[in-house]
């Protein structure tokens, strides 16, 4: 995928009857199906079955098996309550007789409320000033290890800029946060707020365990560590476009037993706090045979 049309047309789903739903897959680099798509198609798939003016503001969910890039992947959707306010919705996806995801989502009408939010890192280095994923690809590719050059190398929709960029030849513990700035390729213009959340809900399982990774990087590597989704979680507070770069700004409080938790917040460049996430991922150390 090279862009935004590309990545939309991956989210959407073909109806096959009865609230179930086929989706297809592109490869990222990972020898499995990406988490993210995953919980995109899912939430696509919800949004199919729900009331136009109910807006989604949460999902939950478990990743059970890796999924094969190879074959398709329905999502059955089961309505548990359409209420006054809220909506909540069950999705399951299947390859062949197999599990290998669920979600919990809820959709609430848009109410009047009270307001708050925390403030985004101030005095921050802005996209403009930053190398890109493709950037340090180009500059510094003869320099990086095998597997981050081939990570950077593929083609992805995202253009992602992190402010602080590690050295691999340098091995050493660094703080346990990742602050990276995204922004959709190509024409974003236009879309309505469910088609953004997917796009959002999609972009949320990059870099976030990287942030676990960080305080035992001296040892531990993606090429020396097994690495996966265990769960996911989403809340969704004000709309925003993706005509310009937003900031995923993310800490880890712990890893321990194999897991990693990280949580972050996603914020416009003039400070609006879209969303939050949190997740924990396996990090297994890999063994030497």
């Amino acid at each position: 995928m090279k862009d935004a049309k590309e990545l939309l047309e991956i989210l959407t789903l073909d109806n096959i009857g009865n609230n179930n739903f086929n989706g297809e897959s592109k490869d990222i680099g990972s020898p499995n199906v990406f988490g993210g798509q995953v919980l995109a198609q899912a939430l696509n798939a919800a949004y199919r079955t729900i009331p136009k003016q109910r807006i989604l503001h949460s999902l939950h969910a478990y990743f059970l098996e890796a999924g094969n890039l190879n074959l398709p992947i329905t999502y059955s959707v089961q309505t548990i309550r359409d209420g006054g306010s809220f909506s909540t919705r069950r999705v399951t996806a299947h390859q062949q007789e197999k599990t290998i995801f669920i979600l919990a989502c809820s959709f609430h009408k848009q109410e009047e409320g009270y307001e708050h939010q925390v403030e985004m890192k101030k005095e921050i280095k802005q996209p403009e000033e930053l190398l890109s994923w493709t950037d340090m690809l180009n500059q510094f590719g003869d320099f990086l290890p095998q597997k981050t050059k081939e990570f950077l190398a593929i083609e992805r929709p995202i253009d992602f800029k992190p402010l602080h960029v590690p050295n691999p030849l340098e091995r050493k513990d660094l703080p346990p946060v990742v602050d990276v700035w995204f922004k959709l390729k190509g024409e974003a213009k236009g879309l309505d707020l469910a088609i953004k959340q997917q796009v959002l809900t999609y972009i949320s399982d990059y870099n976030i365990l990287t942030a676990c990774l960080n305080p035992n990087a001296s040892v531990a590597s993606f090429g020396n560590t097994q690495m996966a989704s265990l769960d996911h979680s989403m809340w969704f507070y004000r709309d925003f476009d993706f005509d310009d770069w937003l900031l995923f700004s993310i800490e880890s409080p712990n890893t321990f037993g194999a897991r990693g938790f990280a949580r972050g917040n996603i914020f416009t460049r003039d400070g609006k706090l879209v969303a939050s996430v949190a997740q924990e991922g396996l990090m297994r150390p890999i063994k030497k045979k």
